[in-house]
């Protein structure tokens, strides 16, 4: 589908109440100062006499205008966000240290500013994603045979009880119900773009999605349940394949995944995945374009549903679809990384039109 911007009007409104929807798939340049900016720009808005907009950065950069200081248009989405940067270097430098709303007032935050940014950006509170922080540092005792308590100190909880019913909301199942030499195995693995927690049997990946993602706890609850209870943690060869495919496509090098993949869904979601793995790497679609693709133009609110549900982020590429306007539609993983996906597979379509050339 060839990306259209519609018409300025529609674009000057999402730029005056800072549209989350148009990140990555629009930018403003303003004559009067020479500068581009992201349509979610805390500056001043201009006239909008003054207005000229693009669908990439590329295209702002050949019109002659220059990237803005304040939303830094040319990097990921949070980089545009001063309060969001802080904190996530906080939370990288000491991931095992405890907030509180209490603790941001003190270092000079606000904590209502802050909730909002980070639901803008992550679709979770700061403090939330800080406690998921500490029990993925307990998770990732668990695979290597760590005990339950070791794992709680791990993740600076100081009662059981208290880890358990963090843990089990957070991964869908509290540690103790996670089995021995089970069938299928969970386990950790870190990315470019975040932390992910990969299921998979001896022969492929059931499940790899984003850590903060919100429909992981029912996920993991159904293949626990399709399991008959032989899920633990610990990882088989598909984990370590999927691994290295990912670091490879994060790094530019290659968009091709090759690790058997196996989704727990319906025969008709089935059909939507393997549709989604037919869209090349730099391309999108719309709800209905995937819909017509796969024969069934009457289907596109099914097909959206089925879409919403993947659960195998990235290698079935959910991420490719759009909405009908060309706007980022909802991602479980968050629209910054939505985004930032779509920019890197334009790197990759690019390189492979060069070759071609």
């Amino acid at each position: 589908m060839k990306d259209a911007l519609p018409d300025t009007d529609t674009l000057y409104r999402a730029l005056i109440t800072r549209d989350a929807a148009w990140e990555g798939r629009a930018y403003v340049g303003v004559t009067s100062t020479g500068v581009f900016c992201r349509l979610t720009c805390p500056a001043r808005k201009p006239k909008q006499v003054n207005c000229v907009f693009v669908g990439s950065v590329a295209e702002a950069l050949r019109a002659g205008f220059r990237a803005c200081k304040r939303c830094h248009p040319m990097g990921p989405e949070v980089q545009g966000d001063p309060v969001v940067g802080q904190l996530l270097t906080e939370l990288k430098a000491s991931p095992e240290a405890k907030w509180s709303e209490a603790r941001l007032r003190a270092e000079g935050y606000d904590p209502s500013t802050v909730r909002r940014a980070f639901q803008r950006h992550f679709g979770m509170s700061f403090l939330e994603m800080a406690r998921q922080g500490r029990l993925r540092l307990g998770a990732a005792a668990l695979p290597a045979g760590a005990k339950v308590i070791q794992a709680q100190l791990d993740a600076g909880f100081s009662s059981a009880a208290a880890f358990r019913a963090a843990f089990g909301k957070w991964l869908g199942l509290a540690p103790g119900r996670f089995a021995k030499d089970a069938l299928l195995r969970a386990d950790l693995i870190e990315t470019a773009l975040g932390p992910m927690v990969v299921v998979s049997s001896a022969h492929a990946v059931h499940l790899l999605e984003f850590t903060e993602r919100r429909a992981l706890p029912g996920e993991v609850r159904r293949l626990y349940d399709h399991a008959k209870g032989s899920l633990g943690f610990g990882r088989f060869a598909p984990t370590d394949q999927i691994e290295r495919e990912l670091t490879a496509f994060m790094a530019g090098q290659d968009a091709t995944f090759e690790t058997a993949l196996a989704p727990l869904g319906p025969p008709f979601a089935q059909k939507v995945w393997i549709a989604l793995q037919a869209i090349p790497a730099g391309e999108t679609r719309s709800y209905s374009g995937l819909a017509a693709d796969m024969g069934r133009p009457t289907a596109t609110r099914a097909v959206a549903r089925a879409n919403g549900a993947n659960p195998i982020a990235i290698a079935i590429p959910c991420h490719r679809v759009l909405g009908a306007d060309g706007t980022l539609t909802g991602y479980g993983g968050g629209l910054w990384r939505k985004q930032a996906l779509i920019e890197l597979e334009r790197e990759f379509a690019r390189k492979k039109d060069e070759k071609n050339a």
